[in-house]
């Protein structure tokens, strides 16, 4: 007779599964919470208890840590017949488990005395030897897997594939829960982890890297990172990194707005009445640019809006939603990727470096502005203002964003000196910048950016503040009648 171990926290779809198996004349081995949900259902089963000979004890703790459980699991079959008849083993071909909700308890239970009674011990140690041994155990860690033993159960075994699959996610969620453990206690006291443990799943090879000789993949089961096309072409290195940045623009935006994004940079951004509006005056920002660009935005596309869209060479488009007629038009540019805008994930921000990794994490927080200049802004000033500072967080320093009240009017991107980033801004502005508003991601360290600016049009500018140098800032600002504030926040982004 083939037996399966049954010890779950998450009972979902355990019943069902339960049936196929005694169906199919596998006996089951329970305990706790699984035997009761068993029991009520009208299952029969071995209590871990009756089979092992000993008691659950400890309020739990000591249940399955029995070398008739793990010899069960460990067991080589024709090798160890000897020693498992001379002790009872009886060896468990089926091990399904989930472990205590510790990743989910951590946010909920405040005392580590608490919390750590959600540490799975017997749960990780029985996946792991299971894992181990999955030429002759398969081992199943998720309810997402059930269907998958349901059918090998009924054609009455696994494939040699199949079991290694179960053990390669049997090895990914002990590893995940043990980071999860070992970042939280690591974390105690401090901000960060002294050791820092991450796991990305869903791994999807691309078809090369930034460039055609550079191999890349991508993962992750949430965000930007799990997205696949409605249509279009496979998303490349490059069109997840101008996807990143232009999602991460437009969700500063509450109102309708239109982002789009060339290199990892914004070059033309607009808000609107309505999407077609808004779209247009966002491309217009900078045409040139706009060719082969990914475009982000925030309400649904309708049939004029991808109409427009199709005039231009687009890479990739990503909104909150589509009608039929707008996907039917976009369908003529077959290449075309087309998403949609994923929920908002919430994480830590990697990045590699030689030897090692760079983590950093932004709190929520709410600037304070303060106007330094005698003269006010204007309520059209501010409203420039805003747009311009939320662009220029955005934007590989040095930036310097020029703006209206509506839509960005030049970008000045990644320089080295920030008074030629607004040369560049001032070069690429396809509108007069008479009356714009200026936005530096730092500070101004000497008056030559806010002289330029004001020499091009503008009228009011934004910036950090904090330089040695802020008095001379202001005193040419006066003298030029530009309005200024400073919001002692620093928007470097490297």
């Amino acid at each position: 007779m083939k037996w399966a171990l049954l010890s779950v926290w998450d009972k979902t779809g355990i019943i069902k599964l339960a049936r196929v198996l005694a169906e199919h004349n596998i006996g089951i081995i329970s305990s706790g919470g699984t035997g009761k949900v068993l029991r009520d259902a009208g299952l029969d089963f071995v209590d871990v208890s009756e089979y092992t000979g000993f008691p659950e004890m400890m309020d739990g703790r000591v249940k399955t840590l029995h070398p008739r459980v793990h010899g069960g699991l460990l067991c080589r079959r024709g090798i160890d017949d000897a020693v498992m008849a001379e002790h009872g083993i009886k060896a468990i071909d089926l091990l399904v488990v989930n472990l205590y909700p510790f990743e989910a308890m951590k946010e909920e239970v405040p005392g580590l005395d608490e919390l750590i009674e959600y540490i799975d011990i017997g749960g990780p140690a029985m996946v792991r030897a299971a894992a181990k041994n999955y030429r002759r155990v398969a081992v199943v860690v998720d309810p997402s897997y059930y269907p998958l033993v349901a059918e090998a159960v009924e054609r009455g075994g696994f494939t040699d594939k199949e079991r290694l699959t179960l053990a390669k996610a049997a090895f990914a969620r002990t590893a995940a829960y043990d980071a999860a453990i070992s970042n939280h206690l690591h974390s105690l006291d401090q901000i960060f982890p002294d050791v820092y443990t991450i796991q990305f799943r869903n791994g999807r090879p691309l078809r090369y890297g930034e460039n055609p000789h550079q191999q890349a993949v991508v993962y992750g089961d949430t965000g930007i990172a799990s997205l696949t096309p409605l249509q279009g072409k496979q998303m490349s290195y490059n069109n997840y990194l101008d996807l990143n940045a232009a999602v991460g623009l437009l969700r500063e935006f509450s109102e309708c707005c239109a982002v789009v994004v060339k290199h990892n940079n914004p070059c033309g951004v607009a808000t609107g009445e309505d999407l077609l509006s808004a779209y247009i005056a966002a491309r217009e920002v900078d045409p040139v640019s706009a060719y082969g660009s990914v475009v982000a935005l925030n309400m649904e596309v309708t049939r004029e809006v991808a109409e427009e869209i199709c005039t231009t060479f687009v890479e990739v488009v990503i909104a909150l939603s589509y009608t039929p007629d707008a996907l039917g038009v976009m369908k003529r540019k077959e290449n075309m990727r087309v998403l949609v805008l994923p929920e908002y994930t919430a994480q830590d921000e990697v990045r590699s470096i030689d030897g090692g990794a760079l983590v950093q994490r932004t709190p929520p927080q709410v600037e304070e502005w303060r106007v330094v200049t005698e003269r006010e802004p204007t309520a059209g000033e501010m409203r420039a203002m805003q747009l311009a500072w939320k662009v220029c967080g955005h934007t590989r320093s040095n930036a310097i964003i020029f703006a209206g009240e509506t839509a960005v009017l030049g970008i000045g991107a990644g320089q080295m000196s920030r008074v030629d980033s607004a040369r560049i801004a001032i070069m690429k502005a396809g509108t007069p910048l008479q009356g714009s508003a200026v936005a530096s991601d730092a500070f101004l360290p000497f008056p030559d950016t806010l002289e330029v600016a004001a020499e091009a049009g503008a009228t009011a500018l934004i910036q950090p503040g904090g330089s040695i140098r802020d008095q001379e800032v202001i005193d040419a600002a006066n003298r030029l009648n530009v309005a200024m504030a400073f919001t002692d926040t620093r928007h470097f982004r490297h």
